[in-house]
């Protein structure tokens, strides 16, 4: 996992007419990630994805403890301005389309969830 880069475009994983059970999901896999010790080197969050760093997500402190932990977590500025997230914004760096697609560029896997 270490050179792996995580792509976060949804909020909530899988395809469901359950949100809950989408954000259930999300809220398990971040768990479980933070109890590996290998990590991934970065994740990205994009269109929907960027509501899962912003004021209110139920996964705030589990992308925290990742990016403590030495994560990037880079987040696309154009997703939160379109959404008007960007004063919500509680974790992670901003970047553009460059900063995601350089992270593509390094990882030996990307994985999008």
């Amino acid at each position: 996992m270490k050179n792996t880069i995580l792509l976060i475009t949804k909020f909530g994983m899988g395809q469901t007419d359950l949100p809950e059970l989408g954000m259930k999901l999300t809220q398990k896999y971040f768990s479980l990630l933070l109890e590996n010790a290998d990590l991934p080197a970065a994740i990205c969050f994009y269109t929907d994805g960027v509501k899962l760093v912003v004021a209110g997500s139920p996964v705030i402190e589990q992308l925290r403890q990742l990016e403590n932990k030495g994560v990037r977590l880079i987040v696309c500025s154009t997703c939160l301005d379109a959404m008007n997230l960007t004063d919500q914004l509680q974790v992670g760096i901003v970047g553009g389309m460059p900063d995601i697609i350089e992270a593509q560029i390094k990882a030996d896997k990307v994985i999008t969830l």
